[in-house]
């Protein structure tokens, strides 16, 4: 692994998030890795997913917000994830042609947001857990923007995620979309998380790995 401080000019001045390379230097294809809401590039479950597709080939780039940045809790604008997806992703083209983006949660919708603005320069989205709305209100969904997006979209997306219950409302949104499919992960939860079975978090994401190595060699 290799650490390192990535700037990124933010409205109200410029900033340094925390990233850090992984996987090897010749891969095939770069994959930059955003985190959720709660929990900042150093949780297990990113740690893990990281490491398990290094070990399928492919180099990996994750990556803080700014307001993990600054020891908050509360994502800050979205216009700051914006910023701070595009700083990613230029790091990551000087790197190689062909790169992915991929968050979980709040990461891959920020990534999704970012997209649909245009000039994104990916080969495609990985969403692990898309949050459609929150728990129990489907009719706020976040979802309008989504069609926008022209570049390739996997939802990968737990059979018991209540961000996306009813699952219709998911599988209805994906199929407005130019180019998107949903892989579903059976009596899976939001993290992944399958009840009754006892899986440490680095573990989730590892088994999640290959599911999207292949979606990106696809």
């Amino acid at each position: 692994m290799t650490a390192l401080r990535l700037p990124v000019e933010l409205p109200t001045g410029g900033v340094e998030v925390s990233a850090a390379w992984s996987g090897p230097d010749d891969a095939d294809a770069i994959v930059a890795i955003a985190h959720g809401a709660g929990a900042g590039m150093d949780h297990p479950f990113l740690v893990g997913f990281a490491e398990a597709l290094g070990a399928l080939g492919l180099r990996t780039l994750r990556f803080n917000f700014p307001y993990v940045e600054a020891g908050r809790r509360m994502p800050g604008p979205a216009a700051h994830a914006i910023l701070t997806w595009r700083a990613v992703l230029a790091e990551a083209r000087a790197h190689g042609p062909r790169v992915w983006a991929c968050g979980k949660s709040y990461g891959g919708r920020m990534a999704s947001m970012a997209a649909a603005e245009g000039g994104f320069g990916v080969e495609g989205l990985v969403y692990l857990g898309y949050p459609l709305h929150q728990p129990g209100r489907p009719d706020r969904p976040r979802a309008d923007h989504l069609p926008r997006v022209s570049a390739p979209q996997l939802f990968v997306a737990g059979e018991n995620d209540p961000f996306i219950q009813p699952r219709e409302q998911l599988e209805r949104v994906v199929a407005d979309c130019a180019d998107a499919r949903i892989a579903w992960i059976a009596g899976a939860g939001h993290s992944f998380e399958v009840k009754g079975a006892r899986r440490r978090a680095d573990e989730i994401g590892r088994d999640l790995a290959p599911l999207v190595a292949d979606a990106i060699r696809g």
